[in-house]
Order: structure tokens, then sequence, then C-alpha cells
């Protein structure tokens, strides 16, 4: 059984075995994405801060890209799935983080947690495959292939750079603080 802490995210283990290690950590950082953005309406999920245009919102949505980007697309070389198969990401790199405002927060919830649980039982599958050492089905542009080793370390570093940027904003947003 995992330990949660008071926000309900399940601890990362203190003793374990790498993958667990990883996947706790990735796991733990996920949530924290989604305890930032609860419960928050459509306002809360367009704020901003300062003058950066980011948004809780655009985090969501980009997250659901990210998630399915790196576990769907380059993992297992799968096609890309809507809403990403359609995007002209050449007349706009940052269409997940753009296009999020005329979704509702149900919507950008929905995506995220899909895109979450796809990635949940795709890492599973090269876990049972090849372990951490599994090579995704897509090569980089210069021929390099990443291992699930490293799609895991980048996912979490991925969500740790964000979940600051969730801390700023959802504080702005009502007072919410916290790790």
């Amino acid at each position: 059984m995992t330990d949660l802490d008071e926000q309900g995210r399940p601890e990362p283990p203190a003793a374990a075995d790498e993958t667990a290690t990883l996947l706790g950590f990735l796991e733990f950082h996920r949530a924290t994405l989604e305890w930032k953005c609860a419960g928050l309406d459509a306002a809360g999920l367009s704020a901003t801060v300062g003058g950066s245009p980011l948004t809780l919102g655009g985090m969501l949505k980009h997250l659901s890209y990210v998630e399915d980007h790196w576990f769907s697309h380059y993992l297992h070389g799968q096609d890309r799935q809507p809403p990403w198969d359609t995007v002209d990401w050449a007349a706009d790199p940052d269409w997940d983080w753009h296009s999020a405002a005329g979704d509702s927060p149900e919507q950008l919830r929905t995506l995220w947690a899909d895109a979450v649980a796809r990635s949940r039982l795709l890492a599973d599958k090269a876990l049972a495959g090849g372990g951490l050492d599994q090579l995704a089905a897509r090569a980089w542009s210069d021929g390099l292939v990443p291992s699930l080793r490293w799609i895991l370390v980048h996912m979490i570093e991925e969500y740790s750079r964000h979940n600051g940027h969730a801390d700023l904003i959802r504080e702005s947003v009502d007072g919410l603080t916290g790790e």
C-alpha cells in the first residue's frame, strides 16, 4: 500500500528498486499537478502570473501532449491520436498551450487524465517487455534512441518544472500554497 500525504498524493518509496523509485516520483508529480488544478473553474485555469502567458489549463493540455508524445508516439511508435494528429505544429509550435483557452475545465482534466492512464499502461507494457533499458520504437532526428529510463526521468523533470509554475499560478488565484 502506498502512503498518501496530506494532499492525497502518493509518497515515493524511501527505499525501493530503481523502477519503483522512478515510477513513484512520476506519480507524485502527476498528483501534484492534479492537486494544483483541483477545484478551479475556467477563470482559475486561465489565470496567469506577471508577464508569463502560462496557465494551469495550458499546463494540463501541454502535459497531456507530453504524456502521449513520449509514451505513445516515441516509446511505442504509435501514430498521433486526436487532438494531436491534426495540429499544424509548424504554424503554432505552442498550440497545446494556446488552444487550452478554448477548452472547458472538464475537457482539460479529462484529456490529461486519459493521457496519464494510457501512459501508465504503456510504461507497464514496456517494463514487462524490456524493463528500464527498453528502447523507444522511434529515434530522435539525430538517430539516438531513448530508453524507457530516459523517458521516465525526463517526465519527472517535465512535471517538476511545471509544478513550480503551477505553485505560483495557483497561489495567485486563491492563495493555495504548498509544495
